[in-house]
């Protein structure tokens, strides 16, 4: 199905922006164009497998395309532009249940002023598809998208307003995990992309279904149709929860933080683990400001470090202690005079930037996607 040149493995070094990321080949670093924007947190650990291909064209900056990076094992394509490719391939193949019926009329099709990925058709009537790449896994679960995506939601109003026309429209979402069962919007990352899918989903016809791949991405294996939770979109896309703000601190200070405490930080990153009962969205907006008058303990810690990235966890639950706890277990240290309202420990140093550390991750993860399960059978 895909046609590329010969691959070559490799394991990941870092990222340094959104497009382009390091990779080692036989002791030899390269370096790689990133064909796919997302935030991929959940992939992009230091050492992990990594396809890559070599361009054709000369004198490019970029001398390889990443193609796809392991995950537990099992290969992961990470190139979106295969993404239309895999979708028409499976329709074609009738592997899509409920789009048996339906075949591939044009690709990239424009209709006031926006462009779907595929134009479908059953004798005289039309099928407007929109294709999206999903690869924000858990053990069991898939979420879409892992970065804010307002393109994303204009395309889900668009798709809407042509149902309510009369026009057949949808989304194939391709989940890149075969383990997958279930799949939810991402309303931790992008509670508006969620809000609105939310509101769409009934108008639409849409899927999210799993494919798997062999090491030289050849030929994807089709595997199911994952489903919906809603009940627990309804219940957890709200405006509160727990939130971790990761600092950085380029040299080592000593400053005062709570009731005049005094601390000796040393360089490195840190992670503030918070809460609130309402107000999520406006609290994380101003996390990243440095205030002439602190009120809030991450107000004073602007004041002398910089914020690299903040993680939220939207729930109805009151889940802070408990991520504290595991941000905590896999830390390399804390920050005694800062505590939560529990009176344990809150802010959490780490030698390396916790976003590509591992057993971070994997704690945002259980917190964010693995607990969901306790609320619904799949």
């Amino acid at each position: 199905m895909i046609r590329h040149e010969k691959l070559f493995k490799g394991r990941f070094i870092d990222r340094p922006n959104r497009f382009i990321v390091h990779v080692e080949i036989d002791d030899e670093t390269v370096t790689c164009h990133l064909p796919n924007p997302g935030r991929l947190w959940e992939l992009l650990y230091v050492g992990t497998t990594v396809w890559v291909r070599k361009v054709l064209t000369p004198g490019r900056k970029t001398p390889y395309d990443v193609i796809g990076i392991e995950r537990d094992g099992i290969p992961v394509l990470l190139d979106t532009q295969y993404n239309n490719d895999v979708a028409e391939a499976l329709i074609r193949e009738k592997r899509i249940p409920g789009w048996e019926d339906w075949d591939v009329l044009r690709r990239e099709v424009a209709i006031e002023g926006s462009r779907f990925d595929l134009l479908l058709h059953r004798g005289d009537d039309l099928f407007f598809l929109e294709v999206k790449s999903c690869t924000l896994f858990s053990k069991n679960g898939a979420m879409f998208p892992d970065a804010v995506t307002e393109r994303g939601r204009r395309h889900l109003l668009h798709l809407s307003s042509l149902r309510d026309k009369g026009i057949r429209a949808g989304i194939l979402f391709l989940v890149q995990w075969n383990r997958a069962r279930w799949f939810l919007p991402d309303y931790h990352t992008d509670p508006d992309f969620a809000e609105t899918f939310e509101t769409c989903a009934d108008k639409l016809d849409w899927k999210a279904f799993t494919v798997e791949w062999n090491d030289d991405f050849s030929e994807p294996t089709p595997g199911c149709e994952l489903m919906y939770p809603q009940a627990v979109l309804e219940r957890e896309n709200r405006d509160r929860g727990t939130y971790a703000v990761i600092y950085c601190l380029e040299e080592d200070r000593c400053e005062f933080v709570k009731a005049g405490k005094k601390h000796d930080f040393k360089a490195g990153y840190y992670v503030y683990i918070g809460a609130v009962e309402e107000n999520l969205k406006a609290r994380l907006s101003g996390l990243r400001r440095v205030r002439k008058k602190p009120v809030q303990i991450t107000d004073y810690l602007r004041l002398f470090m910089t914020v690299s990235s903040v993680a939220a966890v939207r729930t109805s639950d009151t889940v802070e202690a408990e991520f504290a706890s595991c941000v905590g277990n896999v830390s390399d240290g804390f920050v005694p005079a800062i505590t939560g309202d529990d009176g344990k420990p809150c802010l959490f140093y780490f030698k390396e930037n916790p976003v590509h550390y591992k057993p971070f991750i994997e704690a945002l993860e259980d917190i964010r996607m693995n607990r969901l399960e306790t609320l619904f059978d799949f």
